[in-house]
């Protein structure tokens, strides 16, 4: 039995400790937001928080999560009105929204770690979470817009 803090809650897994976290998220506790891509670590679509740091839970053990602090996209804001979601509706980023979580969740640990991002940053940081939509350019303007909410501009 692992004992997982979610969203700020204590979860009890009961699943083997070389689980990826993402299965125990979707299948065990239902939490459905974190998607799964690739299962390879290479799309991001499974992007969460452990420490705030953005991880690929397909990649990551409920062994290596178990005593952090996980942040799945329900936890980034109860209501969905963290100013990334809110950038995300604004700019009009979603087509099918498959990878949305991930690339919100990618997106939401550069802004806690930098609020003024420049274009380069936001490319950097961003690299790897792919869009078979190719909404790159909305998904930027969507980062620029919520950084500058964060900063009260």
């Amino acid at each position: 039995m692992a004992k997982l803090t979610i969203n700020g809650k204590d979860m009890d897994v009961n699943v083997p400790a070389d689980t990826p976290l993402l299965w125990a998220l979707r299948e065990t506790l239902q939490m459905t937001g974190t998607k799964f891509g690739c299962g390879a670590g290479l799309c991001g679509a499974c992007t969460v928080h452990l420490n705030g740091e953005a991880v690929r839970s397909c990649q990551t053990s409920i062994s290596q999560a178990s005593g952090k602090k996980i942040t799945t996209i329900e936890g980034l804001d109860p209501k969905g009105q963290h100013p990334l979601q809110r950038a995300w509706i604004a700019e009009q980023v979603p087509q099918c929204g498959y990878c949305q979580s991930g690339q919100i969740m990618q997106a939401a640990s550069l802004l806690a770690k930098n609020n003024d991002p420049t274009k380069e940053q936001i490319v950097e940081h961003m690299n790897g979470n792919l869009c078979r939509c190719m909404t790159y350019s909305r998904i930027q303007k969507a980062i620029q817009r919520a950084a500058s909410d964060m900063r009260g501009v």
